[in-house]
């Protein structure tokens, strides 16, 4: 068959539709590969790491974030979390809710206020053997000065807030 007069147009308007699919596709699949921003899972996490790659044991023994290391990883629902030695790994995998991040390490502020943030692994406190992460200092800042209402508060929103995929940068 000859590709001439309306078969030709066909053929071509096929090809045309064709490779706007294509790079429809593609352009979708580089924004996904592109994207640096946080998940909206139930563990924040950047750059698929939870806590930034932060040692979540070392909140608790060092009293201050302590970066993990490649070598020493553990996941718990599955997100994967870091550690500074092998000790503090093989702690949390021993009781991992007893070390992970409240409210799934979102900003716990943010949560009293019913959204998903993002935290700085530096605006932390540890209130009752529990870890809470902030937005930022300035919020950790707010957070401190009604720390049981606020924590009253997320623990209300929690289950519903947990199953939001947007989080605020």
């Amino acid at each position: 068959a000859c590709l001439n007069g309306r078969h030709a147009r066909d053929y071509q308007c096929g090809n045309i539709i064709r490779g706007c699919w294509v790079l429809l596709m593609l352009a979708i699949w580089g924004i996904g590969i592109c994207s640096t921003s946080a998940k909206a899972g139930d563990i924040f996490e950047r750059n698929n790491m939870a806590i930034d790659g932060y040692d979540p044991v070392a909140y608790f023994t060092e009293q201050k974030p302590v970066k993990g290391s490649p070598e020493f990883r553990s996941d718990f629902q599955g997100s994967t979390f870091q550690f500074a030695s092998a000790a503090h790994r093989d702690a949390f995998a021993a009781d991992p809710s007893k070390y992970a991040p409240q409210y799934g390490g979102y900003c716990a502020y943010g949560m009293a206020k019913g959204y998903k943030a993002a935290i700085d692994p530096a605006a932390f406190t540890v209130v009752s053997d529990k870890l809470y992460l902030n937005y930022s200092e300035t919020v950790r800042s707010r957070w401190v000065m009604d720390i049981p209402g606020y924590i009253r508060k997320a623990d209300v929103n929690w289950p519903d807030v947990k199953k939001v995929t947007k989080v605020h940068e």
